[in-house]
């Protein structure tokens, strides 16, 4: 494969599944805090739906299941889910992820993390010293719509203060692939949770990130162009 050069001003990066290795832990609270309402989940269903505002997968989930939903379900869904994927979250990585981030700040590209994650949860999984190195975070408590809705890729793109073709989003599931493009933004996938037969919305797939690292060459773009 001939290596791909990417000129650009900002990498967006989503985060579960892209830098943390956190979509296990987030499926093990779903399927406990489901099943006694008799919603099964299995890993596509959790996996696929990543970056989506909670709110709006249960509601899925139970419509999918033929199952009544009511808004109390939802907010104690909620609650359930969040209590206990704070308990069992363990602090793990996509590999060459945090490197790759410290290496695109060292060399004066813009950063910007979109994540479907509250920002109350963020401390959690995604320690200080890689927070800090983001010039823009956004996350699923600062929009009204989430993945696959192009809001939150455009709120990036309105603080990074640059237009869509000035960036590129590296995501990991469908629905960020599918917001990202429906900003305007080119899409790397790589295959952390899913095949990559369920990424093929992204302009271009790996199946890891040193994969991605070795393929794509990445250009800051001179800030007058």
């Amino acid at each position: 494969m001939t290596k791909i050069n990417l000129r650009v001003k900002a990498v967006i990066f989503d985060m579960d599944g892209v830098i943390t290795n956190t979509m296990p832990d987030h499926f093990k609270a779903w399927k406990a805090v489901l099943e006694p309402y008799g919603v099964q989940v299995t890993h596509y269903d959790v996996y696929s739906r990543e970056g989506q505002r909670g709110i709006n997968s249960i509601k899925e989930f139970f419509c999918e299941k033929k199952k009544v939903c009511t808004p109390q379900i939802i907010q104690e869904l909620l609650h359930q889910k969040e209590q206990l994927f704070k308990k069992i979250v363990k602090r793990r990585f996509i590999p060459v992820a945090r490197r790759f981030i410290k290496w695109l700040h060292q060399n004066h590209f813009k950063l910007a993390l979109v994540t479907g994650t509250s920002r109350h949860e963020l401390p959690r999984t995604l320690p200080d010293y890689i927070y800090k190195l983001f010039d823009v975070v956004v996350t699923g408590s600062d929009v009204t719509n989430g993945k696959p809705d192009p809001e939150p890729f455009l709120l990036a793109l309105n603080k990074l203060k640059i237009k869509a073709q000035d960036a590129v989003v590296i995501e990991n599931a469908p629905f960020g692939i599918r917001a990202a493009k429906a900003a305007g933004i080119k899409c790397l996938a790589i295959a952390t949770s899913l095949r990559e037969k369920f990424l093929k919305e992204a302009d271009y797939i790996f199946s890891d990130m040193k994969t991605l690292r070795r393929k794509v060459n990445f250009i800051l773009k001179d800030n007058k162009k």
